[in-house]
């Protein structure tokens, strides 16, 4: 094969894969915008957002995981619960909320054209950016 048809090869595929990339970052913006749309989702203090697609699952961002309480999350998004009981009902509430919020933000990526799977992620740059945040500003 001569060097002009490899060249011409080499340049066809990699023109490919560069499209499947820029569709796949199109595919996460577009739902990103779809649950920017939503009042509810929109609305509540964290941003539950679609980090990238894998084949028909969309991966999430979430406050909580098995190494991350729900609790340790509230008390990471609204810091004056820190000092509730745990019987308090705005902990209740609270909780209610972010699993109503998750739960509806994945359920409109579900309806999104391919997306069959949500798998949910922890969203360490999230909690990264929250403390840089809280060391930075200033004291009262």
């Amino acid at each position: 094969m001569s060097d002009r048809k490899q060249f011409v090869i080499v340049m066809l595929v990699a023109a490919v894969f560069v499209g499947w990339l820029g569709w796949r970052g199109f595919e996460v913006i577009s739902l990103n915008r779809t649950l920017q749309e939503d009042r509810t989702v929109a609305n509540y203090p964290y941003q539950h957002r679609v980090l990238r697609v894998e084949g028909s699952t969309a991966i999430m961002s979430s406050l909580r995981s098995h190494d991350v309480s729900t609790r340790d999350a509230l008390i990471t998004l609204f810091p004056s619960m820190r000092d509730l009981g745990e019987s308090h009902r705005d902990w209740q509430r609270a909780e209610r909320e972010l699993a109503q919020v998750q739960a509806r933000a994945g359920d409109i990526v579900l309806h999104a054209p391919g997306i069959t799977r949500i798998r949910w992620e922890l969203d360490d740059n999230w909690y990264h950016l929250t403390h840089m945040q809280s060391n930075n500003s200033p004291r009262r």
